[in-house]
């Protein structure tokens, strides 16, 4: 539903679930997630429209995810806080794939959210300077693009969206994000030229990557670090 109604700036409470071809309402026996789509064959009890396979691939990833969080962390304040974290990542790594955007619905409480649970986490200062750092790092970097190319190479939903990643994570796993998303979205990006599904101009939304290295560094963050140190520094 978040992923559907955000960006048309849709509110994600009202009205309730409804199918977007016949507008009929959905019960909550058939808005089940997983088994409500098996029991409706696909299709739309109403109209019998059929819905997209993206609905149950959504909602098995998103209950996947919480699982992992749950084997990793247990019940802990980590688990409650990734119930949270989870499912958004997954939100805007459909819709920037989609649409190419991060909506401010998201990104903005998302920032509030992870000054509280960062705070929490990992303390105050560590939080704020990981939020302001992260931002920052961004912004810079998107002016700098911008003066030689001449267009944004990196959007305000991800300078946001790194933001709440740095106040979330603090500013030493926010600089792992930005590393890890660097690297994974190159060789994705090696990968589309290879193929020639993609070209030097070619525009990739970021949104996905730094999704995927938010949920490494907050599943294995510190680990990462301390074998780069270990390992690659020799503990310098």
């Amino acid at each position: 539903m978040c992923i559907y109604r955000l960006p048309r700036k849709e509110s994600v409470v009202s009205p309730r679930s409804h199918c977007p071809s016949c507008n009929s309402k959905i019960t909550a026996w058939d808005n089940v997630p997983i088994f409500s789509y098996f029991l409706l064959k696909g299709k739309c009890r109403q109209c019998g429209v059929a819905i997209p396979i993206l609905y149950p691939v959504i909602e098995a990833v998103t209950a996947f995810l919480i699982l992992l969080g749950f084997i990793k962390f247990g019940v802990s304040s980590k688990f409650i806080i990734f119930c949270i974290v989870g499912p958004a990542l997954v939100i805007i790594t459909a819709i920037d794939i989609k649409h190419k955007i991060i909506p401010d619905a998201i990104t903005l409480p998302g920032i509030v959210f992870g000054l509280v649970a960062g705070s929490y986490l990992f303390g105050f200062k560590n939080s704020i300077i990981g939020l302001f750092t992260g931002g920052s790092i961004f912004l810079i970097t998107s002016e700098i693009y911008y003066r030689i190319r001449g267009r944004r190479g990196i959007g305000g939903g991800d300078i946001k969206f790194i933001s709440a990643v740095g106040a979330l994570l603090g500013w030493q796993q926010m600089v792992l994000v930005i590393f890890l998303s660097s690297l994974i979205g190159s060789i994705a990006g090696l990968i589309g030229i290879v193929t020639k599904k993609n070209n030097l101009g070619s525009q990739i939304p970021f949104g996905p990557f730094l999704a995927f290295a938010t949920l490494l560094a907050y599943f294995s963050g510190e680990q990462i670090i301390y074998l780069y140190i270990t390992k690659v520094t020799g503990g310098l």
